[in-house]
């Protein structure tokens, strides 16, 4: 009986330290955009000269699949939204990216006092992490301002290693950035 108890005891204990170790992994999606400004004249787009400066991280600045399948990705998301990339003239946006990758630190502690822990081993735990900033700028190309910017922060753990888990990676943060894109079409 006493092992059952013990037992039942420590379920929360290990609910909340896989939650705990997942919660580094949860991708975070933002997005601001100009206020008052009207959407719906935008119907094109076009990219925006590189960034001089490197994405923070060789992994990406090397990699010719990352920066393909970003673009690829961002083109399909809007064609679905009825935007157009034109043959020839200026396009009503333009896109320029951003791309980090850069070290985190997620501190998490048992709390016995509201029952996350029931014995000696309550503490503080620290996860050292990658995690991978992606931003998104859109342009007016009237004005030269940017006019709606979209983010996503995720852990990058496997991402580098494997096309097809980069490429999830990519399709996901694309995808809920463009759910917050201003409608207007």
């Amino acid at each position: 009986m006493r092992r059952l108890i013990t037992l039942a005891a420590l379920i929360p204990v290990l609910a909340l330290a896989v939650f705990s170790v997942s919660g580094c992994a949860t991708m975070n999606v933002s997005a601001h955009r100009q206020r008052g400004l009207d959407f719906a004249r935008f119907h094109t787009y076009g990219w925006g000269p590189a960034d001089a400066l490197p994405t923070g991280d060789p992994r990406l600045d090397q990699d010719p699949f990352f920066k393909d399948h970003l673009e690829g990705a961002v083109e399909k998301g809007l064609a679905l939204r009825g935007f157009e990339r034109p043959e020839t003239g200026t396009p009503d946006l333009l896109i320029h990216y951003h791309a980090s990758i850069n070290t985190r630190i997620d501190v998490d502690t048992a709390d016995r006092e509201y029952g996350y822990c029931f014995d000696e081993t309550c503490g503080t735990r620290v996860h050292e992490y990658e995690a991978g900033t992606l931003m998104l700028d859109f342009v007016d190309t009237r004005t030269n301002r940017v006019v709606w910017r979209g983010w996503a922060q995720d852990a990058v753990q496997g991402m580098l290693e494997s096309r097809d888990v980069m490429a999830k990676k990519i399709d996901e943060a694309v995808t809920r950035m463009l759910e917050q894109f201003p409608k207007g079409l």
